[in-house]
Formats: C-alpha cells, sequence, structure tokens
C-alpha cells in the first residue's frame, strides 16, 4: 500500500473512484444531499488527499488520522428521494468507499504500469484490512482474503450500484473550474485546454470500468478503444520509470518516506494541505470538512 497508494498516478483514477464510490445507492445519496463537491472539484480532491492518504502513511499517528476521516461523516445520514434510509456510517456503505481506495493501486499497476503478482494482491489486500480496522467500525461487511474480496467487488458492481444524479454529477466535467495551482493561466486558454483534459479524464474512466458498469452508465468501449487505452497505459508506465522515486508521490506520503529514512524526525508534523485547496470560508466551519488551518 506504501509503494502505490500516494502514487500521483491515482489522480487518474478520481473519477473513476468518485463515481463508482457514488453509484452505491446510499453514498450517492449523502453526496447529493450533503455534498458540496461539486462547487470546489479540484480543491475537494487534492485537500483529501492529505487525510485520506494519511490513514495509510501517518505511522504511530494513523489510527488518529482515520477516525478524524471517519467523524467527517458522523452527520451524513437521512432518507433518500425513494424513502430509503442511509448513513455514511453504515458500514456496508463505508466499506464501498474504502474498497475502491484499495483497488486504486490494483488498477494503477494494471493499467499504468507492472500488474501485481496474486501474492501482491493478497498483501494489498491484507494491508487494506488493517487499514478498515483503524476507523473502528464493523468488521462484518470485509471479506477474508483477495479472492473473496474481488468477488465482493464484482458483485457489487454488476448488482448493487446504480446509475444516478451524483454519479452523472462526477462525470460531467465539462465545465470544471480551473486547477488552483494554474489560476495563473488566462481564462480562454484554459476554456480551450479543459476540452481535451475534461474528454480525456471521461474517456480514461470509462477505460477503467468492468463491462458491467459501462452498460450501466450507457457507455460504448469499442476494441479501437481498447487498444487505444492500452497504448496510453504503457506510455504513462514507461515515461513514470524516470521520475525520481520520491517525486512519485504525494506530499503527504513523500514526507512518510522521508521519516522512514531518517530524513525527518519520526515526529515531525504531519504534512497538511496548501491554503489554496481550503474551502470557502463561509463553509471552514462545517463538521464535513478537512480544515486544518480554520
Amino acid at each position: 500500500m506504501w509503494t502505490y497508494f500516494g502514487d500521483w498516478r491515482g489522480v487518474l483514477l478520481s473519477l473513476w473512484a468518485g463515481s463508482m464510490q457514488n453509484m452505491h445507492p446510499q453514498l450517492g445519496a449523502g453526496v447529493e444531499e450533503h455534498s458540496r463537491f461539486f462547487d470546489e472539484r479540484w480543491q475537494r480532491l487534492y485537500r483529501s488527499l492529505y487525510p485520506i492518504g494519511g490513514c495509510v502513511y501517518d505511522g504511530d499517528r494513523a489510527a488518529e488520522t482515520a477516525r478524524t476521516v471517519r467523524d467527517y461523516h458522523l452527520t451524513i445520514k437521512g432518507i433518500d428521494k425513494h424513502g430509503r434510509p442511509y448513513s455514511a456510517l453504515n458500514p456496508d456503505t463505508y466499506f464501498w468507499a474504502h474498497a475502491t481506495f484499495v483497488m486504486i493501486p490494483v488498477l494503477i499497476c494494471e493499467h499504468f504500469g507492472r500488474p501485481m503478482t496474486p501474492a501482491q494482491k493478497e498483501q494489498l489486500y491484507a494491508e487494506g484490512v488493517q487499514w478498515w480496522r483503524l476507523y473502528g467500525l464493523s468488521m462484518r461487511p470485509v471479506p477474508p482474503d483477495w479472492d473473496s474480496f474481488r468477488t465482493y467487488f464484482e458483485t457489487t458492481s454488476a448488482e448493487v450500484l446504480e446509475d444516478n444524479k451524483a454519479t452523472r454529477d462526477v462525470l460531467d466535467i465539462a465545465r470544471i473550474a480551473k486547477p488552483p495551482t494554474a489560476q495563473w493561466l488566462p481564462e480562454p486558454v484554459w476554456s480551450l485546454l479543459r476540452i481535451p483534459i475534461s474528454r480525456g479524464f471521461v474517456w480514461l474512466t470509462v477505460g477503467l470500468y468492468s463491462p458491467a458498469v459501462r452498460e450501466r452508465l450507457g457507455y460504448r468501449w469499442s476494441a479501437r478503444d481498447e487498444r487505444a487505452f492500452r497504448l496510453v497505459g504503457r506510455a504513462i508506465g514507461t515515461a513514470w520509470r524516470l521520475v525520481p522515486h520520491d517525486r512519485r508521490f504525494h506530499p503527504r506520503a513523500r514526507s512518510a518516506w522521508q521519516r522512514s529514512r531518517g530524513q525527518r524526525p519520526a515526529d515531525a508534523p504531519l504534512v497538511e494541505t496548501p491554503a489554496r485547496n481550503l474551502p470557502p470560508m463561509h463553509e471552514r466551519d462545517r463538521p464535513t470538512h478537512y480544515c486544518p488551518t480554520a
């Protein structure tokens, strides 16, 4: 999990993870009724990487980080538009979101690097279960091993996930705003750049979906798409080998690697999100937000 979860290639899976999570009926209902994600997509994505990554990389402090992440979800509950009760902390619902995070390293390696061996997948999943325990939630929905987890993931994808507004909203990035790090770009330039960027992200996401999810969402995927997808994946994997080790990782993960090598004190303050990723001022006191400098 350390080797791959904090890898910047994971950003290529952000639409996949967000849409797969939101297709879960309870999770999608919570997003539709409680989330402000769509008002600040980039900021929410980039700041979420810090506490979620911290569950993996914070060492002796990871349990505290995980409980904090869990508690952001305490107030997310209600009745959806179909009259079904939902709660973000329902163990089945929360475990589905966790399951998508466990799958991210597998998909990074499968599509943008070198596929994991069965033993590596088994180890990854065992570490994912260790991570889940940090949340302090029920172990009832947790499959015992990688093979049963894979069956759970495929069955949920085919039989539980649904096409809903929260999913469609995640995938609708045609008018996405500039990333916080690109505010210097003139708006006309960004208006041109975001066309290939948004289409490329959605295309990659469709390539990452299983056939069952593609069918549920009404996407077509041709043999030509598959060939192009594999070529792009190989190109990314080849280029990635040239990136220095620490530069491959998100700052929270990078700092953990440095602590592990003695390049930072073991008790050095955890790296938190920069101010450019913080929520709007009027949102910073909401209990659902990670906002370390508020």
